[in-house]
């Protein structure tokens, strides 16, 4: 069998598991979340709505919607602990580590720990995606000397996310805007922190475990961190003319342009980046200023034209982030926020039926003749 197995390098086209939780229907354009189309779902349903379906497995009535709300509502804030360990964190530390730091720790507070029944991990995850807003929001801030912001009980879950790291309630319209972004980002198959968490958990480790390695995963530039890229290119650009020149600067140059391509939307738009420019046009106009979005939409013409690349979620998700106010370096952890039910969706799904990953390797290195038998 050795040197006749079949090697894709990054798994390139290989099916890693089998699920029922979401599936990247291409030939359709298609993100299939439990049956229901995302961009549908975005259009119709609120995140919590999301999250039922992908904790419960089925849309939730009126009621369980309200449970839903509850749950969260009452998980929402951190540990006296936990807000001291984040107060602890050098000035320096990049808000994916410090949000990675505090998912881990939170895996102390958790007395069943070692119980993985669908029944306990689901109640983790409500717990879980109760305190990330509150995770995100407060370790930015201290990190930047600021005082965490408290949730208040009237408003929405994306509202209080918004609210917390901007210190601003939002308006209907960029509640409804950022509830949405949320949904885009809930649940994508499985790009590289999903199997890297369903790797973690095939071991039978933890839902914290496996999501502290999702967010170590995500941190990376290849997967995170595109949002923020962006909009460090639309800043630095400030024009239209200047941030095409930007992008043909790097086009000749062979940088790789964030915000551009993807692995599995080869030869067209991310369907999720399409509403993320609606959301967009709405902010702008509801601003009397569209710079923004005509910078985008003149980067998505020249890309599509020197290329043939599409815009990503991310392309449009940024602006969209900077129009409601949120600081830059978190939008990669509210990308991760949002990914959270997704992740905990797999982690129960792989503890419930469960193989361990263990993948071999094509080896290229010597083999040295053992002289010892002569």
């Amino acid at each position: 069998m050795d040197g006749k197995q079949h090697f894709s390098p990054g798994l390139d086209g290989v099916v890693a598991a089998e699920t029922n939780i979401s599936y990247l229907d291409t030939q359709y354009s298609q993100i299939l979340i439990r049956g229901y189309d995302l961009i549908d779902l975005s259009k119709t349903k609120s995140y919590l709505e999301l999250v039922h379906l992908l904790l419960e497995g089925r849309l939730p009535a009126d009621n369980e919607t309200e449970t839903v709300k509850r749950k969260v509502n009452r998980a929402s804030n951190l540990p006296a602990d936990i807000v001291r360990l984040l107060e602890l964190l050098p000035e320096h530390t990049h808000p994916m580590d410090s949000l990675r730091t505090g998912v881990s720790a939170l895996a102390g507070y958790d007395r069943q720990i070692e119980d993985r029944s669908p029944s306990a991990n689901k109640e983790r995850a409500y717990q879980l995606l109760g305190k990330m807003p509150a995770l995100t929001a407060s370790s930015y801030r201290m990190i930047n000397k600021g005082k965490p912001i408290s949730p208040l009980q009237h408003l929405s879950y994306s509202a209080n996310f918004l609210y917390m790291m901007t210190g601003k309630i939002p308006s209907a319209l960029e509640e409804r805007i950022f509830d949405r972004s949320l949904i885009l980002y809930s649940e994508h198959e499985m790009p590289n922190s999903t199997f890297t968490a369903r790797v973690i958990a095939s071991t039978q480790s933890d839902l914290y475990g496996a999501l502290t390695g999702a967010v170590a995963s995500l941190k990376g530039n290849l997967h995170g961190g595109a949002n923020e890229a962006v909009m460090y290119m639309l800043l630095e650009a400030k024009t239209t003319p200047d941030f095409e020149q930007i992008l043909l600067s790097k086009l000749r140059k062979k940088e790789k342009i964030m915000g551009f391509g993807h692995r599995v939307y080869m030869k067209k738009m991310d369907p999720r980046a399409l509403m993320m420019k609606e959301a967009l046009q709405q902010l702008c106009d509801q601003a009397g200023d569209h710079r923004l979005y005509e910078m985008c939409e003149a980067g998505e013409q020249l890309m599509e034209r020197e290329k043939g690349l599409y815009p990503n979620l991310d392309y449009y998700a940024a602006p969209v982030y900077w129009m409601l106010g949120i600081p830059i370096p978190l939008y990669t952890p509210v990308f991760f926020s949002a990914r959270t039910a997704g992740l905990c969706a797999h982690v129960m799904e792989q503890h419930s039926n469960n193989r361990l990953f263990r993948p071999r390797v094509r080896y290229t290195g010597p083999r040295y003749e053992n002289k010892s038998k002569s």
